[in-house]
């Protein structure tokens, strides 16, 4: 591997007054064997490196193995890792923390944030409250329409309050609102900037004001000085090859949080029962289920609550950027805490979910898989173009420029398919392959998705079959 592998411990001591009595309940696993687990995931080169921050009864600590690949320096407890969508969760705070403060309103219309002549879409005289942007009920789509990056490297970058404005104006809401969950990076973007209107100040400033100032939390941030930039860790694509570090305007809201593991330990440390922070109001506001979510969960706010054991529920989100993957959840019965940062488009959720509650297995380590891409004939492209239907409303587009083929998920921007043979497609951003079906005339029926050990069929939809 053309990585250096090294190993790191570090123990940490939270500010007076932040650290909650933690309630006696099994804690985690002996820092060794989290050790061994690490050690064992970054050794089949899947993973650079990974951070573990730790809190339960025996005190705050992180564990951490592995290499930024910026200059040989080890991961630690003070490296920076983009966090990508756990920053709704702060967004979430910030909403919680003005409302707290009576400074808006739950159930407030978020058009009544915007500037004069912002139109925001709403469906049989219901409109779009802050409240629906936090749990996901607005009827917003994942990502808007007109989300076309200039850079696929830094895909956020260019998409700005404008053109999210310009989205919104022309966007027909294709349900009630409120009426079902639908994730979407969109409407927590948009909650975030309709914050940031209200208070007359940036995302990042409005952040470092109610949140990271009152926990301590001196080494997170979005617009990094020379200092914190000089300790961010190399990103790296699922296949390892390293990749540029993102950045936002209009969606700073759903994305664009770096932190570290010893000030995650401080935002989590306060979420914890007994906790007494300035915030406390508004991160308590935060935990309250307010409706149903995906299977085996509910939404609060910005928080999803994990029911898969209904004796302890979990308070979790995770995130992923171009190079990075994180996970924080919080056992708030146990008194327990965890986050889990890497440098890799490689998730880390089982490993948080494991470490909260050994019930939750952990998914067998799997080396990195070398892929090669080969050439294949653009008149065999061409067969496979076409949009795939995984599930209801969930639409995979395959199309073709310059010779070459891309891949849309309802939603979301496109991603180049890299032929591994004439049939088999694989991407390098995420661990993901696509298998084309074809008929006897060798034009694709279908295709099946195999991500995350999932094997996901898609039947090819629109278009005259073999």
């Amino acid at each position: 591997m053309r990585y250096r592998w090294g190993v790191g411990l570090a123990l940490l001591v939270l500010g007076a007054g932040l650290l909650p009595r933690l309630a006696q309940a099994q804690g985690f696993p002996p820092d060794s064997a989290v050790q061994r687990i690490l050690e064992e995931r970054v050794a089949l080169g899947r993973n650079p490196g990974i951070v573990v921050a730790l809190l339960d009864e025996r005190g705050p600590r992180v564990v951490a193995t592995g290499t930024a690949a910026r200059e040989g320096l080890a991961l630690d407890g003070n490296t920076l890792l983009e966090i990508g969508s756990a920053t709704k969760v702060f967004t979430s705070v910030l909403l919680a923390d003005l409302v707290s403060k009576g400074e808006a309103r739950l159930d407030e219309p978020v058009q009544d944030l915007l500037p004069a002549g912002a139109r925001v879409p709403e469906k049989d005289g219901r409109k779009i409250t802050l409240l629906d942007l936090s749990t996901h009920r607005s009827g917003l789509p994942r990502m808007p329409s007109n989300f076309t990056p200039a850079d696929a490297g830094n895909p956020y970058a260019d998409y700005s309050p404008a053109k999210m404005l310009e989205f919104l104006a022309g966007y027909q809401l294709p349900r009630a609102v409120g009426a079902e969950f639908e994730y979407s990076n969109l409407a927590v973007g948009l909650l975030g900037h309709a914050l940031s209107v209200r208070s007359g100040k940036s995302y990042e400033d409005l952040l470092r004001e109610r949140i990271l100032a009152p926990l301590g939390m001196t080494d997170t941030g979005i617009d990094l000085p020379p200092a914190l930039k000089a300790r961010v860790a190399q990103g790296h694509t699922a296949a390892g090859t390293p990749t540029p570090n993102w950045d936002f305007t209009a969606l700073a809201g759903a994305g664009a949080i770096r932190s570290t593991a010893l000030d995650m330990l401080r935002f989590l440390a306060a979420n914890l029962p007994g906790a007494a922070t300035r915030l406390s109001p508004a991160l308590q506001m935060t935990h309250e289920p307010r409706n149903e979510a995906m299977t085996g969960h509910a939404m609060a706010l910005g928080w999803l609550i994990f029911r898969g054991h209904e004796d302890r529920p979990l308070l979790w989100h995770n995130g992923g950027t171009g190079g990075y993957r994180f996970f924080m959840g919080v056992d708030q019965g146990g008194g327990r805490a965890v986050a889990v940062f890497t440098n890799a488009s490689v998730s880390v959720d089982d490993l948080g979910f494991h470490l909260l509650d050994a019930r939750n297995p952990l998914t067998p380590p799997q080396p990195r898989v070398e892929r090669t891409a080969v050439s294949v004939a653009p008149e065999i492209l061409g067969r496979y173009v076409g949009s795939y239907e995984l599930t209801p409303g969930v639409i995979l587009t395959v199309t073709m420029e310059a010779g070459q083929l891309f891949v849309e998920v309802t939603g979301q921007g496109k991603t180049l398919l890299l032929a591994e043979s004439e049939r088999v497609f694989f991407l390098q951003e995420v661990e993901a392959q696509i298998t084309f079906e074809v008929g006897e005339r060798g034009t694709a029926t279908g295709l099946v998705l195999l991500q995350g050990g999932r094997a996901v069929p898609g039947q090819r939809i629109g278009h005259w079959m073999d």
